[in-house]
């Protein structure tokens, strides 16, 4: 194998023509490193696996035998009359040894169909929990479309590769070995000598025309995930391109990956042309040489016609599996690169992970505290810096100031999204012991958490799926009484399909505010220790707003509360308010502390009071 060349971009891997190489992706891998990620996932079936071994050799020795009885068979037709008894004997063998062959070919199918579909669905399934495992860095950075590509690629992928290598490509070889072998020992050499010499020619120049050809089929790879993710980004976010009218500009941006989709396909196929023809022209050489070299025998009387055929049936018997054996190799190399990018995406690193000896956590009104917390996404831009503040078990704390301030920042990190930089974020269990979050198993303390997210963006299944989220475990009549108490179940049952309503693509079948409220019910429905409000009532009218604000004062009472808020009506009960600027709480107390003391908070009230001042005579004007 040519090594592989250095990392590139993809936009290095445009060159299509054969003058310049493509590169791998930044996360590929040799074969060999593919075949040990793999193996941990075959060693429960070895049973099963040496089984369907046993029978491929079991109907290659049964190929095998069928032109050394249709030799038999010729030779004893020319035999008297009162003899017929034996070729009608050997007739019946010829027909049992073929039904062999297919027989021993199909127990193979049965005995090892559930290795291939296991094996796939247990490797998918671990892509699939790594990638929820990953921290929201990656997948903030992800493009979903390319990324379902590949586990998609990947997936098929292991049957192919277990099929062709296993169950094709070694049962060819064996089968060359015997019948190399069977020639040797009735005829001579020469005939294993021609037989080889074609075997090696073919393999060598298909290994090395499919290698070269391979580089075209990693850039089809890679011009059809770039693609699957411009197309899927595109579509999601359908309502902005019909905002801007950049219908043509999302066109110009998909067709340009499918322009490289098209130049790699183009060039496979006539490097495909090359490969099949020096396949044929090498298979026809050797099927020439044994044919005149055994048609010579007959005709000096070394041979009979029964051994012309013999040689002529193990020809055409090896000449099958020869000619495909480039198709083999191709197959098995595309298999290989769709599972590098498959287990690429194992290999990205969880940024977040569970601390040796991590305990969960029990929580009924946990204590939370900030503690000289710093964060930043990015090294070049902090977003926290010595943030320290506690919610008492059983208050509310509200967080407010202008976007871009790192309100929403300390949702996250409660989360444990992110791990902090530095600083720690403490809370205090059922038991009374206090730890870092970071001590506590990432499961435990999510199940304690719900939150209302400004953005909602639901599953494209029913209301009551989306609600059930909540708490997968839920009866129905808890789902409707959580429902009933983010005030969206009289809209729900007024729909023709009630709960069982579709609410579409990221729900935008419903309007913001009712995504909102299911986001509430779906929270209630938790019934969690901890709840965080992020801009909860956002999307809210203000008669909406007051009723569900509310029902939010009411269902926080006894938990431990944390509200991020932009409107400060919404937050005016809370114990403590905490304002933040550029990362940094700049002032803290209640609202009629924050009021007397005429800084960031008073102006931020005044300037809330002064716009729905103004928002209501423009209301009454409009009436008027």
């Amino acid at each position: 194998m040519t090594p592989a060349p250095p990392p590139a971009t993809p936009a290095a891997a445009a060159p299509l023509d054969g003058t310049a190489p493509v590169a791998r992706p930044a996360s590929a891998r040799s074969e060999a490193q593919v075949l040990r990620d793999l193996l941990p996932f075959l060693r429960p079936f070895v049973g099963r696996i040496a089984l369907a071994l046993g029978l491929v050799v079991a109907g290659k020795l049964a190929n095998l035998t069928v032109p050394l009885v249709l030799k038999r068979l010729v030779d004893g037709l020319d035999v008297a009359p009162t003899l017929l008894v034996l070729p009608v004997a050997l007739l019946l063998a010829y027909g049992a040894s073929r039904l062999s062959v297919t027989l021993f070919t199909e127990l193979r199918q049965v005995v090892f169909a559930r290795v291939m579909a296991r094996v796939s669905r247990k490797v998918t399934l671990q892509v699939f929990r790594h990638l929820h495992a990953l921290s929201l860095r990656f997948h903030l950075a992800r493009r979903t479309g390319g990324v379902a590509r590949d586990v998609e690629r990947g997936g098929s992928a292991i049957s192919d590769l277990l099929d062709w290598t296993l169950y094709t490509i070694l049962p060819t070889l064996i089968e060359v070995v015997l019948v190399t072998g069977v020639l040797v020992y009735l005829y001579d050499w020469g005939f294993a000598a021609i037989t080889l010499a074609t075997l090696v020619a073919y393999i060598v120049f298909t290994f090395s025309v499919t290698e070269w050809r391979t580089r075209f089929y990693r850039a089809a790879v890679e011009a059809d995930t770039h693609a699957n993710e411009r197309a899927v980004d595109s579509l999601l976010n359908y309502e902005t391109v019909k905002y801007f009218g950049n219908e043509e500009h999302e066109a110009r941006r998909y067709d340009e990956n499918l322009v490289r989709l098209e130049n790699a396909q183009v060039m496979s196929r006539k490097t495909l042309a090359v490969l099949n023809l020096g396949q044929v022209a090498i298979v026809s050489l050797g099927v020439t040489a044994m044919m005149w070299r055994a048609a010579a025998g007959v005709v000096a009387g070394s041979m009979t016609i029964g051994d012309l055929v013999l040689v002529n049936a193990y020809l055409l018997q090896l000449s099958a599996p020869l000619n495909m054996l480039g198709m083999m190799y191709r197959e098995v190399k595309q298999a290989f690169t769709n599972l590098e990018r498959l287990f690429g995406l194992l290999d990205e690193r969880q940024d977040v992970q569970d601390r040796a000896g991590a305990v969960a956590l029990q929580a009924s009104t946990p204590r939370v505290a900030f503690e000289h917390v710093d964060f930043s996404y990015d090294a070049r831009r902090q977003i926290l810096r010595d943030v320290s503040f506690t919610i008492a078990p059983g208050g509310t704390v509200a967080v407010v100031g202008h976007s871009g301030s790192g309100k929403s920042t300390l949702a996250r990190l409660l989360y444990r999204f992110y791990d902090v930089d530095d600083g720690r974020i403490a809370i205090t269990d059922a038991a009374g012991d206090t730890r870092d979050v970071r001590d506590y198993a990432q499961a435990s303390v999510r199940s304690a958490i719900a939150i209302v997210p400004q953005d909602t963006v639901l599953f494209n299944d029913s209301i009551y799926y989306n609600i059930l989220y909540g708490r997968p475990g839920a009866s129905g009549a808890e789902v409707e009484q959580a429902a009933r108490a983010a005030h969206i179940h009289d809209l729900i049952v007024s729909l023709p399909d009630g709960y069982e309503s579709q609410v579409g693509e990221r729900g935008l079948k419903l309007s913001g505010g009712e995504k909102q409220r299911v986001a509430i019910a779906r929270a209630l429905l938790k019934n969690p220790a901890i709840l965080i409000f992020d801009e909860a009532t956002s999307a809210l009218d203000s008669r909406s707003e007051r009723s569900i604000q509310a029902e939010l004062d009411r269902i926080a009472i006894g938990r431990t509360t944390l509200v991020i808020a932009h409107r400060l009506s919404t937050v005016m009960d809370a114990d403590e308010i905490l304002v933040m600027d550029s990362g940094r709480i700049v002032e803290r107390g209640t609202h009629a502390r924050l009021l007397a003391l005429s800084g960031h908070y008073a102006q931020m009230w005044q300037l809330q009071q002064q716009e729905q001042r103004e928002a209501v005579a423009i209301e009454a004007a409009a009436e008027s």
